[in-house]
């Protein structure tokens, strides 16, 4: 079906060249002959610009239907009125630029957006402003489009009467790059989507995650911030994830995590930044997974690795200051843990290569407590603690045995990206 939509256009495209004519642009303002983007639309041929001069439009529900290049001059405002799905664009090759976005309806049946992609192949939106809507920018049924460099602000209160600032469902090679999203229930949400592109965005301050995606496999993620959100960011049912060079930061909570992982298969955690979350790395029934070159620093818990998850690679990461370096729910480990720097280790390396000669085990006996009796972290800088610990270090009877870290370096690795940096033993993080 998408072939014959993409072979159909280019035959619309090659018979309007090859009949000598030219795209128009319509000029659409208050002071011109057209006034109204809907009128615009109607007189509108595939391969028209509409330049959309600056105002306030408020013209309810507008369909995109046919091939056309929007562009506004200085943001002109399309007001949804509280009421509206603003754009929704249902024709290939749709370029949407210059705008601002205002006010779409709440609407909880038909998911309401300031545009929305619903079928159309091949659309643009780039350097929008999206304004207090109830989702942003909307993605269904589509491939080959992209979505760039877009500012998406909600200043949204609750869950469940908010929507995700972009937003895919059923979409295949999708390119999000370099948007600000902020203020809605979900920064980005993907479901069913397949080898989409996520590059340099920033999503903070959501009410819940600021990714969340399930059943999306081949999908990358790089080098995005992903900041102080309600939940951080969750990653589940999916096949084939590369993370990599991306923040996860100050995502707080007692439910929150930097990065949750969850039935995940075959994926690349890789040169991360984790960064003062209570929770670093959570992952659960998730196998094969390679988690390399990442920095851990000034978490609760850098990882928490469920006894369900196997085979998964923790190597040559860097453990700085976090308060416990790993959690688990058994004494069983199916996991490697190899080459790594710990903050905490104390061991020696007589022979000077840089390896500790003494295995670490970073599970610490208090963090079991815990899990068990959560109330006793109280009792986390106490004396009765420390004497715990080395006691279990020496004779270790309730951690598990094979959770070990046989090849602790001396040393941080010299990781370097997005500006920070793998420290030296003892070094404070100074942002």
């Amino acid at each position: 079906m998408n072939l014959q939509r993409t072979i159909l256009s280019l035959i619309c495209l090659f018979v309007a060249v090859a009949s000598g004519l030219e795209a128009a642009e319509i000029v659409v303002g208050p002071k011109e002959k057209v006034t109204s983007i809907k009128e615009a639309l109607r007189m509108a041929t595939n391969g028209d610009t509409l330049l959309i001069r600056q105002g306030h439009y408020a013209e309810g529900p507008i369909v995109i239907d046919k091939s056309v290049t929007i562009l506004g001059e200085n943001y002109p405002v399309i007001d949804g009125e509280g009421k509206y799905q603003i754009f929704t664009i249902t024709a290939d090759n749709v370029h949407v630029e210059g705008l601002e976005f205002r006010n779409s309806g709440v609407s909880f049946i038909e998911d309401n957006a300031a545009i929305k992609v619903d079928g159309g192949m091949s659309a643009v939106i780039q350097n929008n402003r999206l304004v207090d809507n109830f989702f942003g920018i909307y993605l269904a049924k589509t491939a080959n489009s992209k979505v760039i460099n877009n500012e998406i602000v909600a200043e949204a209160r609750r869950e469940a009467n908010s929507g995700n600032g972009i937003h895919l469902w059923y979409c295949k090679n999708i390119e999000i790059r370099n948007n600000y999203i902020t203020g809605h229930r979900d920064g980005i949400y993907f479901e069913f989507v397949e080898d989409a592109v996520v590059y340099e965005n920033v999503s903070e301050n959501n009410l819940r995650y600021g990714l969340h995606f399930m059943f999306s496999h081949g999908c990358k993620y790089i080098e995005n911030v992903f900041r102080q959100n309600g939940a951080g960011v969750a990653v589940m049912y999916t096949r084939r994830v590369v993370m990599k060079k991306n923040h996860f930061e100050k995502n707080w909570g007692p439910a929150s995590y930097g990065l949750l992982l969850k039935e995940i298969t075959d994926s690349e955690i890789t040169e991360n930044l984790f960064l003062q979350n209570s929770i670093g790395f959570f992952i659960e029934g998730s196998n094969r997974v390679e988690v390399r070159h990442n920095i851990f620093q000034s978490n609760g818990w850098a990882i928490k690795v469920m006894a369900n998850s196997m085979d998964n690679i923790f190597e040559k990461n860097n453990f700085l200051g976090n308060t416990f370096d790993v959690a688990t729910n058994s004494r069983q480990n199916f996991n490697t843990f190899r080459d790594n720097y710990w903050s905490h280790y104390r061991g020696y390396d007589i022979n000077k290569d840089g390896i500790g000669d003494v295995p670490y085990h970073p599970v610490r006996l208090f963090s079991l407590i815990i899990e068990k009796q959560p109330p006793a972290i109280i009792l986390l800088r106490s004396l009765f603690i420390d004497i715990l610990d080395v006691a279990e270090r020496f004779i270790p009877i309730l951690t598990p045995e094979t959770l070990i870290d046989s090849s602790p370096r001396m040393h941080p690795l010299p990781l370097k990206f997005n500006g920070h940096t793998g420290m030296n033993k003892g070094e404070k993080y100074n942002g």
